[in-house]
């Protein structure tokens, strides 16, 4: 497993963090739950092509993405709907709809499938702006791994108010007991990957890392290289650049 190399950005970098982004990629290159890990990859190589897709730049200046139509550019490997889903989750998640989600649904793609892809397209993004942010190339794509998936849903996720099933903190079972880290209290944007507790687990493994871990999220006084109000700012910031409807 190769490691993501930071020396050109000439800065230091917290071995918690290369820790992470190492054990990212060996997530990313092994079977998951629901798709393979060639499938995996291939999910993560489209999100990264879909950044200079002309349909998803088009729809992106439209006023809404469903006044736009015609064709993603992809890499040929993925079934079109999923390419979809790749490519909007990637691009313009801010505007993703309930009608948007159901549609999706209805075509066949399965709710455990379509959480895992959003974990990798997601987790994936986070490297890749960490690298834009160092001001380097991000990390080449590692290679798929044997094995086969999982295929386990956890009996303990339940339909709630979210569009797909959800656990809740309360409800966490024996082989899920250690997804939300033992915290009492778990938002909901931590609990939306827990139909497949292994990207819930990796978002953890993420947070803690790039942010606080999940136990800590309640905590004011939780202070790293910044204090908790600077990382705040930082995130409300951020966030408001990427449109995130939180």
């Amino acid at each position: 497993m190769i490691d993501f190399d930071c020396s050109p950005a000439g800065v230091p970098i917290r071995d918690d963090l290369r820790e992470a982004h190492r054990f990212l990629r060996l997530h990313l290159s092994s079977p998951g739950t629901w798709w393979s890990a060639h499938e995996r990859l291939a999910i993560a190589a489209e999100s990264r092509n879909a950044i200079g897709c002309g349909l998803c730049g088009e729809r992106k200046a439209a006023l809404s993405p469903n006044a736009v139509t015609g064709s993603h550019d992809t890499l040929g490997v993925l079934p079109a709907d999923v390419v979809e889903v790749v490519h909007r989750v990637r691009t313009d998640s801010g505007r993703l709809s309930k009608v948007w989600f159901d549609r999706v649904i209805a075509g066949g793609l399965e709710e455990t499938r379509y959480v895992e892809l959003v974990s990798i397209v997601a987790l994936l993004a986070g490297v890749d702006y960490f690298a834009r942010a160092l001001g380097i190339a991000p990390p080449l794509l590692p290679e798929p791994l044997g094995g086969e998936p999982s295929r386990h849903r956890p009996t303990s996720a339940k339909a709630q108010a979210a569009w797909v099933p959800m656990i809740a903190a309360e409800d966490v079972q024996d082989l899920e007991a250690d997804i939300y880290g033992g915290a009492p209290f778990v938002p909901n944007i931590m609990r939306a990957l827990s139909l497949v507790p292994d990207e819930a687990r990796m978002l953890q493994r993420a947070s803690s890392a790039h942010y606080v871990a999940v136990a800590q999220i309640g905590d004011p006084t939780v202070r790293r290289s910044l204090d908790r109000m600077q990382m705040e700012l930082v995130a409300a910031r951020v966030s408001a650049l990427n449109e995130c409807f939180y």
